[in-house]
Parts: C-alpha cells; sequence; structure tokens
C-alpha cells in the first residue's frame, strides 16, 4: 500500500510538473502568436500603403497613343 501511494505521489507530480511546463509552452505561444499577428497587419499596411502608391503613379503616366 505504501509502496502503491509513492508511486501515486510520484505520478501526480509528473503531472503537475508537466501542467506548468505547458502553461509556459501556451504562454510562448502566445506570444509568439501576437508577435506574428502584428507583423502580419504591418506586412498588410506596407502593402496598402505600395498598391496606394502604384496606383497614383500610374494615373499620372500618360495614355498610349498607339
Amino acid at each position: 500500500m505504501e509502496n502503491e501511494l509513492r508511486a501515486l505521489e510520484e505520478r501526480v507530480g509528473q503531472l503537475a510538473a508537466m501542467a506548468r511546463q505547458l502553461r509556459a509552452e501556451n504562454a510562448e505561444l502566445r506570444q509568439a502568436l501576437l508577435t506574428s499577428q502584428n507583423e502580419a497587419r504591418l506586412l498588410r499596411e506596407k502593402v496598402d500603403t505600395a498598391s496606394v502608391r502604384l496606383q497614383r503613379l500610374l494615373d499620372r503616366l500618360p495614355e498610349d497613343a498607339a
């Protein structure tokens, strides 16, 4: 019986350690996701700005007379 309790105690300790590890990993993944989302938003803004600038340049080009 005492051996079973020790084994159970060890198993509970392992599960607690795993839970802590998973919480830490989850926090890291959430931060990485936020960073990626911010980078994607900035890239979309840059693409939108470049598209507007390109369209303005194209609008200023003379039409082909051919």
